[in-house]
């Protein structure tokens, strides 16, 4: 026979069967093999995938653990000398009673002179983030922003559950009250 004038299937079709026919053990291995292979692929996907998931997490809380220690170090720094500024509170009162007392005289140089360490003393603490609680007589008393001492009778009929009196000032140091007003309050 000559392969001049044949094709390619015709060539095959000529070839004797045993070159044709594919050993099926070898088939079978290459298949498993491969099914392996996939199945590895899918399981390292899966890892990579769960190694992935376990990074965002653990960075998702590493950035909340930096924002919180941040947020609590801003805090710490905002009422560290809270200590002192309470401890200053009563200098200030006393300040506030020798000033009225000091008023009543007519030494002038004297009045002068004790407003002038008062105001020196009272800038100094509110440059440290003090601030006084602003409360009046009749303002409405809010338990969240002064504490009762008492209560009196109220001189007229719109001081009734209000502030007759404040007896002592209050302070807060940010937003944080270190010192309630002391009020009394009309019945």
């Amino acid at each position: 026979m000559t392969t001049e004038n044949t094709t390619n299937d015709e060539i095959v079709d000529q070839t004797p069967i045993e070159n044709n026919e594919i050993d099926s053990d070898a088939l079978d291995a290459g298949i498993e093999e491969r099914v392996e292979e996939i199945s590895r692929e899918e399981q390292l996907s899966q890892d990579l995938a769960s190694e992935k998931d376990k990074f965002l997490r653990l960075f998702a809380e590493f950035e909340n653990f930096k924002r919180r220690t941040a947020k609590e170090r801003i805090e710490l720094f905002k009422t560290a000398n809270q200590d002192v500024l309470q401890s200053m509170l009563p200098v200030l009162d006393d300040f506030d009673r020798a000033l009225t007392e000091i008023k009543k005289t007519d030494d002038n140089v004297l009045i002068q002179g004790v407003e002038l360490i008062q105001e020196k003393l009272k800038n100094t603490l509110f440059s440290k983030g003090l601030a006084e609680v602003e409360l009046k007589a009749g303002d409405a008393f809010d338990a969240d922003f002064a504490e009762a001492i008492t209560q009196i009778p109220a001189p007229s009929d719109k001081l009734k559950g209000k502030i007759v009196d404040v007896i002592e000032k209050g302070y807060k140091l940010g937003d944080k009250i270190i010192r309630f007003p002391k009020v009394v309050i009309g019945q």
